[in-house]
């Protein structure tokens, strides 16, 4: 055997192999470029490659720029637009990505203890109660099929807005005898009932025998608002009443200024919460209009600072957050904004809108000494990395007050109204 031909051989198999696998990484690494990418107009997006690399634009739309330095690709948006690129390697074209660039858009955060009074469409049924009548206890509504969490909007063909006007309703018809005629809203259902008042022997009142409740109040932290329409968003979870649990369904609602008077700190399986006050003033400065899983919106009657970041800033789309270091602004005395550091543990780049895209931990001494972490009332305060706003606090971790959920901002700009994702007509 010529042991010289045979280590020929095997040097030419092991240098082909060696060349194959040195072709092989870059082009694995075009393939694991992303298919979409979605960026702002004066936006940068760069891509570190192992070889250099050839691109060319099938549109021409002229709404960005490409530039390939060395083993670096950077593509940058200059205008409102889509485009097609191609990637080549070699000469070959090996992978095609969709971009598209929006136009620019920035916010004012928030920070901002605030105020909420929610007011119900209709009035609704927290609970039941026994009615001492004539013929013995009885709950006339719950006979007649009126559920907790039911909302009363209607009475004998008349739109309900509060509770003085049931009662009304209530005392009338059982002065004369008669039946009501009550509309119900059940989750997305209408319902149609008849209740008969009763008489408490007690107090020679009549009665249904029903806890209802026509609107709800509590504190929360502003998120964010659009300079220009002055809509906004806060808290960023749905708020709920406390005794059905359900989310409230709102026909209107405000929200006032609020100064935080002191908190209660939170412990393993115990959330704290932060104790505050509506500003003595009650001057409305805002409307809310929706109250949805990503929190309240509206629109603002005047311009809100938070002595930090009070000129517009950034958002930062859920697939350009990263792990690591950022920041939260939030009260924790009076009415005064502060500044502290979190750490981003995970995050998801999704695709549809989702209240849980992050998991945050706080990691600022000053305010686990202060608040021993996230706690109720802080729900909605604004989550800033690298200069853009990337979301809001949402939840806390029972077991761990140190951390919880955030949500990604673009899923509550959506629920403001606000469309970051205007479509552009490329034949103009």
């Amino acid at each position: 055997m010529n042991w010289d031909v045979i280590r020929k051989v095997i040097g030419g198999i092991l240098l082909v192999s060696f060349s194959v696998i040195g072709f092989l990484k870059p082009v694995q690494q075009y393939l694991s470029i992303p298919h979409n990418i979605t960026m702002f107009e004066g936006q940068e997006y760069t891509l570190p490659l192992s070889k250099p690399v050839s691109t060319e634009m099938a549109n021409k739309t002229n709404s960005m720029t490409v530039h390939n330095n060395d083993h670096v690709t950077t593509i940058k948006g200059t205008k409102h637009g889509q485009e097609e690129i191609i990637f080549e390697l070699a000469g070959f074209p090996i992978k095609k990505v969709n971009v598209e660039v929006l136009k620019d858009f920035k916010v004012i955060p928030g920070g901002q203890s605030i105020g909420v009074k929610l007011n119900s469409l209709g009035v609704l049924v927290v609970g039941h109660h026994l009615v001492e009548g004539e013929h013995g206890k009885i709950s006339p509504g719950e006979t007649a099929g009126i559920k907790v969490g039911d909302i009363i909007t209607e009475i004998n063909g008349k739109k309900i807005e509060n509770m003085s006007e049931v009662a009304s309703f209530v005392q009338d018809a059982g002065t004369s005898g008669k039946v009501l005629q009550i509309g119900i809203q059940r989750n997305q259902k209408k319902i149609s009932t008849e209740v008969s008042p009763v008489k408490d022997q007690k107090d020679e009142t009549y009665k249904l025998g029903l806890y209802i409740r026509d609107s709800a109040a509590g504190i929360g932290t502003m998120t964010f608002y659009e300079p220009k329409t002055k809509k906004y968003g806060a808290l960023g979870h749905v708020i709920s009443d406390m005794d059905t649990k359900k989310p409230i369904i709102v026909k209107d609602g405000q929200i006032v200024r609020s100064t935080v008077t002191s908190i209660e700190k939170g412990i393993n399986g115990n959330p704290g919460e932060k104790l505050a006050k509506f500003s003595t003033d009650r001057e409305i400065i805002g409307n809310i209009q929706r109250n949805s899983p990503f929190g309240i919106f509206g629109t603002l009657e005047t311009t809100l600072k938070n002595g930090i970041l009070d000129k517009p800033i950034p958002i930062a789309l859920s697939h350009e957050v990263k792990k690591g270091k950022a920041k939260i602004l939030t009260v924790v005395d009076g009415d005064e904004v502060e500044e502290y550091e979190i750490e981003i543990v995970s995050t998801i780049p999704q695709k549809f809108p989702a209240v849980k895209g992050m998991v945050i931990k706080i990691t600022d001494p000053k305010l686990l000494e202060k608040t021993g972490g996230i706690v109720q009332g802080m729900s909605g305060s604004p989550i800033i990395q690298d200069g853009k706003l990337i979301g809001a606090v949402t939840h806390v971790f029972v077991n761990d007050p140190t951390s919880g959920y955030g949500v990604h901002i673009e899923w509550m700009l959506n629920e403001a109204g606000i469309d970051i994702y205007e479509k552009v007509d490329q034949a103009g």
